[in-house]
């Protein structure tokens, strides 16, 4: 006959709580105010390609994070449409958001980033001389994002 002591015995350690819920180093996510003087480490991809003329951007390019542009004259980067990221992104909810930076590396060019069909860049769509602008797309509805110049 099998006692229920014995099974309890056997499967306690299977529901033990552990006292260290967070990692005591490196990264991990904190909950609360966890530990405030920890580096925030996250992963990203490889940056998408040097562009060099107008084009509509992937969303592989968009979700990439960063994108390095050089040129010998101005030209704009189009996102794909609301729709388009939509389709790509099919949990994002809104408010769901990414960010992405444009590195112009031509100190005498304008590159400037233009919203497809549903996508509407707010504030300074345009990076000019060698330097880089940062900007936050965020989901607002169906078929919408706007994208926030950070």
């Amino acid at each position: 006959m099998f006692k229920i002591e014995s099974l309890a015995a056997l499967i306690a350690p299977l529901f033990a709580v552990s006292t260290s819920v967070l990692p005591r180093t490196g990264g991990g996510y904190q909950v609360g105010d966890g530990n405030t003087s920890e580096v925030d480490l996250f992963t990203s991809p490889e940056p998408a390609a040097t562009k060099t003329a107008a084009a509509t951007l992937t969303m592989a390019e968009l979700t990439s994070g960063i994108i390095p542009a050089t040129s010998s004259g101005s030209y704009s980067l189009t996102t794909m449409t609301g729709v388009e990221i939509d389709a790509y992104l099919s949990n994002a909810k809104i408010g769901s958001s990414f960010n992405l930076a444009i590195v112009a590396q031509t100190a005498t060019n304008v590159i400037t980033l233009a919203g497809g069909a549903g996508v509407t860049v707010v504030g300074l769509a345009t990076v000019t001389g060698i330097g880089s602008a940062s900007f936050m797309f965020r989901k607002t509805g169906t078929g919408t994002w706007s994208a926030y110049r950070l």
